[in-house]
C-alpha cells in the first residue's frame, strides 16, 4: 500500500498529524508494506522568497485578533503538540516562503532521506530557534539528514531544481480535492483531512487494505485541525 501525505513545513497540523499518522501506522498489523510518500504543498505559494515575518504577528493580522490573543492560539496548538510528544515554541518562530524546502525534500527523496529531512525541517520550524527560511540553515538541515553538501547548495542555487516536482504534487493535490493540508491519501482511493487522532489513522489503513470503503473523515472535527490557504483552525474568541 501507498500512502501519500500532502503537506507544508508551515503548517503545525502537519507537523502534528505526522506524528500521529506514525503512530497510527505503527499500530496497523501490515505497518511493513506501507510505503509512505511525502508531497508538496505551499499553503503561502505568493509570498516573496526573503519575505519572513514573526508568526505571532503574521496570525494576529490574519485573523483580526491582538497579539495576545494570537499567543492563546499557538498556546491551543502547543497543547496539542505536547499531547503526542512533540517540542513547539509559541513565540520567537518566523514564517516565509517554503518553496525552497519542498525542492530540498525532493532530493531528498530521490536520495532516500525524505523523512529523515522531512522530521528536521519541522523540528527548527517547530521546536528550535532556527529559521528554516534561511539559506544557511538549509544546507545544514540537508547534511544532518545525510544529503551530500554540495549537492544542497546546487539545487538551492538553481531556482529551476525540483521545481517542476513541486509544481506537478501542488496540481494533484488540487485535482485531488485538497484544499488544506495535512491531506492523507491511501492507494489514491481513499483520503483523510487533518490532523485526526492515531487511531483514526489505523482503522483507515486496516479499511483501505481491506478494500472497503472509508467512513468520510473531514477536517472540521475539533481532533482534526488543517491548515489552508485561508489559515489553520483555530479556537474561537475568548
Amino acid at each position: 500500500m501507498r500512502v501519500e501525505i500532502w503537506s507544508d513545513i508551515a503548517c503545525p497540523w502537519c507537523y502534528i498529524g505526522k506524528a500521529r499518522f506514525e503512530k497510527g501506522l505503527a499500530a496497523f498489523a501490515h505497518r511493513d508494506e506501507v510505503e509512505v510518500v511525502h508531497r508538496s504543498f505551499e499553503l503561502d505559494p505568493h509570498r516573496a522568497k526573503g519575505d519572513t515575518g514573526p508568526v505571532l504577528e503574521m496570525l494576529a493580522k490574519k485573523y483580526g485578533r491582538t497579539l495576545d490573543e494570537a499567543r492563546a492560539m499557538e498556546a491551543h496548538v502547543a497543547s496539542n503538540a505536547h499531547a503526542e510528544g512533540l517540542e513547539y515554541l509559541t513565540d520567537g518562530r518566523d514564517h516565509g516562503n517554503t518553496f525552497d524546502i519542498h525542492r530540498l525534500l525532493h532530493l531528498a527523496r530521490e536520495r532516500g532521506r525524505q523523512n529523515e529531512l522531512l522530521d528536521l525541517a519541522y523540528r527548527a520550524n517547530f521546536a528550535e530557534e532556527r529559521s528554516v527560511f534561511d539559506e544557511g540553515t538549509l544546507v545544514a538541515l540537508g547534511v544532518e539528514a545525510g544529503l551530500d553538501e554540495a549537492e544542497v547548495r546546487a539545487v538551492l542555487a538553481d531556482a529551476t531544481a525540483y521545481a517542476d516536482a513541486v509544481r506537478a504534487d501542488e496540481r494533484e493535490a488540487a485535482e485531488l480535492g485538497a484544499t488544506g493540508v495535512p491531506f492523507f491519501v491511501l492507494d489514491r482511493r481513499y483520503g483523510v483531512s487533518g490532523g485526526q487522532p492515531a487511531e483514526v489513522f489505523t482503522q483507515a489503513l486496516e479499511q483501505a487494505w481491506q478494500g472497503r470503503a472509508l467512513q468520510p473523515v473531514g477536517a472540521a472535527d475539533a481532533e482534526a485541525e488543517a491548515c489552508g490557504p485561508d489559515g489553520c483552525a483555530v479556537p474561537p474568541h475568548a
